[in-house]
């Protein structure tokens, strides 16, 4: 496989078993300091609530920035190192086989078959370099030479797609637009008994927008990712999350096998 690297923002460390849950820490802050007000406070709180609702007029009658949640990126800095890694390795197959072939056929075939392994490699490296996959409102949108969008309630195709490649095993969500257009997410990645898995709200979000999905039955994908969301918050380790099952599923040394949804179906109906 060459795409599936999703590290660092996106994908926490799952080694342990649990997630870093600040944010969500943060959302149930507010209990005490309610009761006993009075008429003044009262008062305060209705104006207060007026300015609110001009505040929010004004801010309808502005184009609204749609919400960007990054499904897979790096930054900049370290998308260089990696492509410099990669095109040092591309350089040293190339010459490999180039000097295999000039052994067999001259000067000539060699420089040829070396020209056309590096180019080869190099696309596929660049290509991985510069890819990058985000969630807007319900669409996924990956870019990487191009752009490609697909609306994730209208796709009439989803499938579960399970690679393993040098003993890591990926999961991930393979979309198909009405064009035959298809964007890969990925979920998670896992070795032995750790991994990275995509983040709390990543995969909340994902789960809301497939859930509407009548095209292709998404809510069975997304009651997948329900499952897995309620796993993290009971803190199961990450052998025991549904999205590193599934993934024990796919067969040793096959570089990559779909999940239909029916198969989902199943699995999801296993896990009680």
């Amino acid at each position: 496989m060459s795409e599936p690297e999703p590290t660092d923002p996106d994908l926490p460390d799952v080694s342990s078993g649990r997630h870093d849950r600040g944010t969500d820490d943060g959302e149930a802050t507010r209990a005490d300091g309610t009761a006993g007000r009075g008429a003044a406070d009262d008062v305060t709180a209705d104006d207060n609530a007026a300015d609110d609702n001009v505040t929010d007029d004004g801010a309808d009658g502005g184009a609204r920035e749609p919400e960007r949640i990054v499904l897979y990126g790096q930054d900049a800095k370290l998308r260089r190192k990696r492509a410099a890694a990669g095109l040092v390795g591309v350089v040293l197959f190339a010459a490999a086989f180039g000097g295999v072939a000039g052994l067999i056929g001259g000067l000539g075939p060699g420089l040829v078959v070396a020209g056309i392994v590096a180019a080869a490699l190099g696309f596929v490296v660049m290509s991985n370099a510069r890819r990058q996959v985000w969630l807007e409102d319900r669409t996924v949108v990956m870019r990487s030479w191009g752009s490609r969008r697909v609306d994730l309630v209208t796709a009439p195709r989803i499938e579960l797609l399970l690679s393993d490649v040098r003993g890591s095993r990926t999961v991930s969500l393979l979309v198909t637009s009405e064009s035959n257009k298809a964007v890969k997410v990925d979920l998670a990645i896992y070795a032995g008994t750790g991994g990275r898995e995509l983040g709390i709200l990543a995969l909340r979000r994902l789960a809301d927008a497939l859930a509407d999905n009548i095209e292709a039955n998404g809510l069975v994908f997304s009651e997948l990712l329900v499952a897995q969301l309620r796993s993290e918050a009971r803190g199961d380790a990450a052998a025991d999350r549904p999205l590193y099952r599934i993934a024990s599923l796919a067969p040793q040394g096959k570089l990559a096998q779909r999940f239909t949804m029916e198969a989902v179906s199943r699995f999801v109906a296993s896990l009680g």
